[in-house]
């Protein structure tokens, strides 16, 4: 791949919290470490999740501790025409389709099966709308994973090594849209990474289940994979991970001191050293980046 071009792309359904500020800093480091550009991307495309003026506030956090982009941060809701031109293009080569289920129809197809789906585990789909609708009304597009060529996923992250995920069999025929509502990150996320050029995808590890998804879609839009790298977790008391669904407090940067203080957390929970006090934010920025490049040796 030639030129680095790495990136931050927050969803504004909540401020920054601790979890998300160390993936934030995480991928600006990568990016610095090999002389490349640093973007920044909203994800609003989930428009019924995402709240207003929290994008903004967003980047107001980052740029309190010294993350400031390379180029104008984008914004997914004025994406939406790649994203249809996207999903056109995927139902024209067969490889997406209508659904009319509901999650409950789909939790009744499993345990017919004498599937249960666990709280916290992947709804596998039955395929139940692969061959048509049957009178239902269409609730979603999904991607015809049965249809991919190769569905069982050989990657290998930059942290953690090997991985390898059955697509079809631990996840099925995942949404892309839903019916005339918001698109799905895995659609979103695939054409804009490969829109803004993006070669090295950092970012934190409760999200390395989904990478599988987005290759089977590049590879399915004759897309670039991008380098993956995904960071260690930050976890709350209750050893779950820090995030906006249960909770995580929002991180403080009303003051300069406040926006180092959380600065320095995100540094220590990466494994660097800790920066003087009296180093300014990107005096202390700069000298984490020779400690990230030996941890994780970002290719230029």
């Amino acid at each position: 791949m030639a030129g680095y071009i790495g990136r931050f792309a927050p969803s504004p359904t909540g401020p920054l919290h601790a979890g998300s500020l160390v993936a934030a800093l995480a991928s600006w480091l990568d990016a610095r470490a090999a002389g490349g550009r640093w973007l920044v991307r909203i994800e609003d495309a989930d428009t019924e999740r995402c709240l207003p003026g929290v994008g903004e506030h967003i980047l107001q956090q980052l740029a309190a501790c010294g993350l400031v982009p390379d180029e104008a941060p984008v914004w997914q809701t004025a994406r939406v025409d790649r994203y249809q031109a996207a999903l056109t293009r995927l139902i024209d080569a067969d490889l997406a389709y209508p659904c009319g289920c509901t999650r409950r129809e789909i939790d009744a197809a499993l345990a017919a099966q004498g599937i249960r789906h666990d709280r916290h585990g992947e709804r596998v789909y039955p395929g139940t709308c692969r061959h048509g609708l049957n009178g239902k009304p269409a609730r979603a597009w999904r991607f015809a994973t049965w249809r991919a060529s190769a569905p069982l996923v050989d990657w290998t992250d930059r942290r953690l090594g090997a991985q390898r995920q059955d697509v079809l069999h631990e996840v099925g025929d995942f949404v892309l849209r839903r019916a005339d509502g918001p698109w799905a990150y895995q659609l979103a996320v695939v054409v804009d990474d490969a829109e803004q050029g993006i070669t090295d995808v950092v970012r934190g590890a409760d999200l390395t289940d989904n990478t599988p998804r987005q290759i089977l879609l590049q590879r399915a839009m004759g897309l670039p994979t991008p380098r993956y790298l995904h960071t260690p977790l930050v976890l709350g008391a209750n050893g779950e991970k820090l995030s906006k669904q249960n909770g995580a407090a929002a991180i403080d940067t009303g003051t300069p001191a406040a926006a180092r203080s959380a600065l320095d957390a995100a540094a220590q929970a990466l494994g660097l050293p800790a920066a003087r006090l009296e180093d300014g934010f990107q005096q202390a920025l700069a000298g984490w980046v020779a400690p990230w490049a030996d941890l994780y040796n970002p290719a230029p």
